[in-house]
């Protein structure tokens, strides 16, 4: 049996029923008794939820907008990644053929566990308590997105950036693939030299790997050219303190020179 209460504590429920949580987490290569049904559940939850907090967040955006940016928050990666956060691998119940071809690490598994786990706390409680579950889980993705953005794709958006700011384009590497021919985990590196940026995504696909490494490496990138900005700001502060100090007048060119 496995224990659920640390998992429990991570989504910040409690489970009444304790059976619906370890079904939520029961692969069908484990039991005939399975998540299945649950994740069918969680996926129309997840939608509907998703659709009233962007209804809500984004007034003025018409229906087709609110679309995108759903399709962005529900997709598989996007539960992926919340998964691992959560270290949801440490809560399934899989089957000993598909604990050894490392279906505790598959996307599409922990994806798919992510949905179950919402229908299960639906079943537990009501539509309201769910509702905060999933927002609270999808808080940092809402908080994140950008509608001016949202129809561009991580590896399109790190390009421009990139190209926006005079650097040369990011280099793709799959560094390792996963799992059976029928069912890959795909790890990709995407290289910036410009700040020796080297960062990796996993995807069920190599484009899906390469989406990942995209994301995080905008982010490192992005960071990198703010500390960059910081550091001259620092240093034309510092040179206009010692102009001041003996005595030469400092002008407003000067000042924006950098």
């Amino acid at each position: 049996m496995i224990n659920l209460k640390i998992l429990q504590e991570r989504i910040g429920y409690t489970f009444r029923k304790p059976d619906l949580l370890q079904l939520a987490m029961t692969h069908r290569s484990y039991s005939g008794h399975h998540n299945e049904r649950l994740e069918f559940l969680g996926d129309s939850l997840l939608n509907c939820v998703t659709a009233i907090n962007l209804y809500e967040r984004y007034t003025g955006l018409n229906e087709g907008s609110l679309s995108r940016l759903r399709s962005s928050l529900v997709r598989q990666q996007a539960l992926y990644e919340i998964a691992q956060k959560l270290e949801l691998s440490r809560f399934l119940l899989l089957g000993e053929g598909e604990l050894k071809a490392g279906g505790f690490k598959r996307p599409s598994i922990l994806a798919d566990a992510m949905e179950a786990l919402f229908g299960a706390v639906f079943l537990d409680s009501d539509f309201d308590t769910v509702k905060q579950v999933i927002s609270r889980l999808f808080a940092g993705m809402m908080k994140e997105l950008d509608p001016e953005t949202y129809g561009k794709d991580a590896k399109t958006q790190l390009q421009e950036y990139l190209q926006g700011h005079k650097m040369a384009l990011p280099e793709y590497h799959v560094v390792a693939t996963r799992g059976a021919a029928h069912n890959q985990e795909f790890e990709v590196e995407c290289v910036i030299g410009k700040f020796d940026i080297h960062v990796c995504g996993t995807g069920s696909s190599r484009r899906a790997g390469e989406q990942e490494a995209a994301r995080k490496a905008l982010v490192e990138v992005t960071d990198a050219m703010k500390n960059r900005r910081a550091a001259s700001s620092g240093k034309q502060k510092q040179k206009e303190k010692q102009m001041k100090l003996i005595g030469v007048p400092v002008s407003r060119r000067e000042t924006s020179a950098d």
